[in-house]
């Protein structure tokens, strides 16, 4: 599978030509600490890349979860809303938070892949 990442600490892996599935990255949840909400967004609605999707929330703070590509969403992780600490546990896996329809696969071919974020984390610490 194919994972790329976004300036804002989302990760996104391609599950075929046209879904993905989306959540926050390692970086993103050790920042946040223990979290305790997710505000998930609407199945069915289309948003556009960078737009507030949704927010999780930690005992240090919130964060907003942008879109990282234009697109609609097809699935949220009912899981992770019954249990927000998904995200910490396992944020690259079980701790996902949408599954979406990608619009422009050139936007996602833009998007950093593991080398790049790594260093763009270290560089922006």
């Amino acid at each position: 599978m194919t994972v790329k990442y976004t300036p804002d600490h989302e990760w996104i892996e391609l599950a075929d030509a046209q879904t993905a599935t989306v959540g926050i990255t390692l970086h993103a949840q050790d920042a946040l600490g223990d979290v305790v909400f997710v505000d998930l967004p609407e199945v069915g609605r289309s948003y556009a890349k960078g737009e507030v999707a949704g927010v999780v929330e930690s005992v240090k703070a919130a964060a907003d979860v942008y879109m990282p590509l234009d697109g609609e969403v097809t699935e949220v992780n009912e899981d992770l809303r019954n249990d927000p600490s998904c995200a910490n546990k396992d944020p690259m896996g079980a701790g996902w938070f949408f599954r979406m329809k990608i619009k422009d696969m050139a936007q996602f071919d833009a998007l950093m892949d593991e080398p790049a974020y790594q260093q763009f984390v270290k560089d922006n610490a």
